[in-house]
């Protein structure tokens, strides 16, 4: 018996140190690479939006009233002139009927003043002789003085009273056309408010009855443009868009307004930038979500280097003295600061100035990562334009560290026996 716990006390001894060394053992390192290529970057900002016409006119009424007939509906295409809609126009034929015949009845009051006129003006000139001639009294003459310039002033009220009809006349005759709503431009009818029955009022507010788009092949999208990236953005440059309807079809516009009126929502600034369209096969249309990119810089047979080689940096090792972690922990530390990326492009602690200066990729020699200093220019996701450097094309940089950490980190109370129950 003694002698099989002998046994078992050894194997279990041998187990042990295998363990030990297995655990301690640092996994062999391998490095992910990627080469440098030559080729054309295209930066731009991303922005979303969406789609309208480029003049779009909202149709009302300066009347009111009971809509009688419908001419159009949706997506009905009207010229300019064209009758889309009618009021009911009995109440308008009846006011300019009451005001023709006030209209009538002031032109003939008119006339009136003028016969009294002229007969004040002979009675005034027949008394004026049988003065001289001394026939009648100066009362009497004063009296003929005084009906003439009473017929004069007669017939200058009469002449206001027929202007006031005339103005009455033809603001019925105005509100009678108005009963009858034309389309102000050629265009396609993109929304309608009314039904035939429906009573529309334009006593305090027009109202929208018809919404009609001038030229549906001409279209603009109104995107929202982040304060970081405003200033990139230039009147004509190139922007591709997609919408959902299409998802592999790219459409092509240009940026022809940026709009200098903030936009503030929970703190957010952004500014409007308009994207002109042209939409001849009229696959878009209004109110259609754009996932708009803005070209704002592109650079033709440059070297480009991956987005993760800036991102990378060696792991740090792990030893199992507890004195020489601690000096590691301080050493990964500075390590991680010297290929680090900054939150503005560059190396955080770098002392480079300029665009990309102080960054740095790592290269695999004898094995291990050596770190080279590069420089960069513009970029999108997928590039990132390499201005200075002594690398060249075809060149392999690291992306990515595959083993180099222990599994588990030995810690100060651990037993190469295993954990403790």
């Amino acid at each position: 018996m003694k002698k099989y716990l002998i046994i078992l006390a050894f194997i279990i001894l041998i187990a042990a140190v295998v363990g030990y060394f297995f655990y301690k053992r640092t996994p062999d390192v391998s490095y992910k690479t990627s080469k440098i290529e030559r080729g054309a970057i295209v930066s731009t900002v991303a922005a979303t939006g969406n789609l309208s016409a480029v003049t779009t006119v909202q149709v009302g009424t300066q009347v009111s009233g009971t809509i009688q007939k419908l001419y159009v509906d949706f997506n009905s295409r009207v010229k300019k002139g064209q009758a889309i809609a009618e009021i009911d126009p009995s109440l308008f034929n009846a006011s300019v009927e009451q005001s023709q015949g006030n209209y009538l009845s002031a032109e003939a009051n008119l006339q009136k003043a003028k016969v009294a006129l002229v007969d004040a003006e002979r009675t005034f000139n027949r008394n004026k002789k049988m003065l001289t001639d001394g026939i009648i009294s100066q009362g009497d003459f004063d009296a003929a003085e005084t009906a003439l310039q009473s017929s004069r002033a007669n017939v200058k009220a009469a002449e206001g009273a027929l202007s006031q009809t005339r103005g009455s006349l033809m603001q019925s005759k105005t509100n009678l056309r108005y009963s009858t709503i034309r389309s102000p431009v050629d265009g396609v009818v993109i929304s309608r408010a009314i039904d035939v029955g429906q009573t529309v009022a334009a006593s305090f507010q027009t109202p929208t009855l018809f919404t009609i788009a001038q030229d549906l092949t001409k279209m603009q999208i109104e995107v929202s443009v982040d304060e970081a990236d405003i200033s990139r953005i230039q009147l004509n440059q190139k922007a591709s868009f997609t919408v959902d309807s299409y998802p592999e079809q790219t459409f092509q516009g240009k940026v022809v307004q940026i709009r200098s009126a903030p936009i503030i929502t929970q703190n957010v600034v952004t500014y409007v930038v308009v994207v002109n369209v042209d939409n001849n096969n009229m696959k878009l249309k209004p109110g259609m979500t754009a996932n708009v990119s803005v070209e704002v810089a592109k650079k033709d047979d440059v070297l480009k280097l991956p987005p993760a080689a800036l991102r990378f940096k060696p792991k740090s090792k792990v030893n199992d003295a507890k004195d020489k972690d601690n000096g590691d922990r301080s050493g990964a530390a500075s390590q991680r600061t010297v290929g680090g990326v900054g939150p503005q492009g560059g190396v955080k602690g770098g002392s480079g100035k300029g665009k990309g200066a102080g960054q740095q990729v790592y290269l695999v020699k004898d094995g291990k990562p050596v770190a080279t200093p590069v420089k960069t220019g513009i970029a999108n996701n997928s590039s990132i334009e390499l201005i200075e450097s002594s690398l060249k094309e075809g060149d392999e940089v690291i992306i990515e560290q595959i083993g180099g950490e222990m599994k588990k980190k030995a810690g100060a109370n651990s037993s190469p026996m295993g954990p403790r129950f």
